[in-house]
């Protein structure tokens, strides 16, 4: 299929000099007179590119740019202008245009510009998809309630520059919201930096921070740019800001409310244009009790707060989780992807992932390699997610048969295996019932 170009000219002999030439070139050629019916020719014929002059009666070539980028942001427009007119063009260029084309025109110049915003527009058009691909990879699974609120604050918090900060269980996926954040924002092509303050000892967390200089201490070989400055234009991620030392947080404080930092060792001044998301598994208004946390600091970061749920605040979406989680194991190997049986979900659902989706992709990955059939059945699901299950080497109390009598010893091994399944479910006796394959009036005729 070929490209359609749309001109706009109140010139018929440019209209059908330009429709000449590339209709030859094997383009699809509309054409348009004014504005007004240019506008019509695009919601209507959706061309591909537009050549638009400056010059028209009615609305002029400016203002019919202007509607166009309102009506298809992505539609790249060519403007064509006379002599003398160049300072129109060049606020055309700035009004969203690609390029502006001279009269008397060039037929090379016009191919090759034509050809270059095709291109670019095509560069663009991958790059939306892979940034859409991107966002799809790292934001959160779900369907449940919770879900939806925190996809919400997500949608509204991104687009701001204020700082965010990221509370909630580990395991919960702080690290792909804030991720999923970044993508969303007015910068997503710009850097995502992460620095996890957990795991950087105090010696060296400032000039992983702020960087150093040559000889700014005994190990200082080279020159070395730190996060902050790595991140310039984009997001630094500070994750697990709770377990920050309160000297470094007095300097990331200083550096936040100043948008200056200095490398260790060095004398210039830097400035920093950095959006900050911070994140925390630490309540950190109990650290800031017990002085383990400044407060100010706390306000810096605090101004937009999201919190990721808990899996056990979402369990509806287990099911879709583990789904996803089998499908994506299933492409890095050559089985097809494995079925896992609805009480094997069931017993998956009831059990309160104190690791979170952490812990489930953990045991699903587990499961897809471990068991090799293509099924994943109850008998699959290891303790302590199986109630039925006693771990290996352990010497768990198991039901002791003291009665000869086979019926006597059904009934005993039936009672303690519901009395395991409703413990494990916290009482619930629909849940635990769902587990058993049975009615919750069973349940309660076999306990009376």
């Amino acid at each position: 299929m070929y490209p359609a170009v749309l001109i706009v000219d109140d010139e018929t002999t440019i209209i059908e000099s330009l429709e000449g030439i590339l209709s030859d070139d094997g383009f699809e050629v509309i054409h348009a007179f004014n504005g007004y019916e240019a506008l019509k020719k695009i919601e209507t014929e959706s061309p591909d590119i537009v050549l638009l002059d400056i010059w028209m009666p009615g609305i002029d070539g400016i203002e019919t740019l202007k509607e166009i980028k309102r009506l298809a942001p992505n539609l790249p427009v060519i403007m064509i202008t006379g002599h003398g007119t160049i300072e129109s063009a060049v606020d055309a260029t700035k009004s969203g245009a690609y390029d502006f084309l001279e009269k008397p025109l060039s037929i090379d110049k016009v191919m090759v510009t034509i050809n270059n915003a095709l291109n670019f527009r095509k560069l663009e058009e991958e790059n939306i998809y892979l940034r859409k691909k991107n966002i799809e990879k790292n934001s959160i699974t779900g369907t449940s309630k919770a879900v939806q609120q925190l996809y919400s604050q997500i949608t509204n918090a991104a687009p701001s520059p204020a700082s965010i900060l990221i509370t909630g269980e580990n395991g919960t996926g702080k690290e792909m919201v804030a991720r999923t954040i970044h993508q969303f924002s007015l910068r997503p092509e710009e850097p995502f930096i992460i620095i996890n303050c957990a795991a950087i000892p105090e010696e060296t967390i400032d000039s992983e921070l702020f960087g150093h200089e040559k000889g700014a201490f005994e190990d200082a070989t080279s020159k070395n740019k730190g996060k902050f400055e790595l991140a310039s234009g984009g997001t630094l991620f500070l994750d697990e800001i709770g377990d920050m030392n309160i000297n470094t947080q007095a300097k990331i404080l200083r550096a936040l409310e100043s948008k200056t930092f200095q490398r260790i060792g060095g004398g210039r001044t830097l400035h920093m244009d950095v959006r900050i998301i911070a994140s925390s598994n630490k309540d950190l208004e109990q650290e800031i009790k017990q002085g383990k946390f400044r407060q100010d600091l706390y306000f810096r970061l605090n101004v937009i707060p999201i919190h990721v749920p808990a899996l056990r605040e979402r369990k509806e979406d287990i099911p879709l989780l583990v789904n996803n989680f089998l499908e994506k194991l299933s492409q890095q190997t050559s089985g097809g992807k494995k079925q896992i049986s609805q009480k094997a979900m069931d017993l998956l659902t009831a059990w309160d992932w104190p690791g979170n989706v952490r812990e489930l992709r953990n045991l699903v990955e587990r499961l897809s390699i471990m068991v090799e059939s293509d099924h994943i059945g109850v008998q699959d699901i290891p303790h302590p997610y199986n109630p039925v299950c006693t771990p290996s080497g352990s010497h768990q109390e198991t039901i002791v048969l003291e009665h000869r009598n086979l019926e006597e010893a059904k009934k005993q091994f039936e009672k303690q295996l519901i009395e395991q399944t409703i413990s494990h479910t916290n009482g619930d006796l629909s849940a635990a019932a769902k587990i058993l394959g049975t009615s919750v009036k069973h349940i309660k005729k076999i306990l009376s």
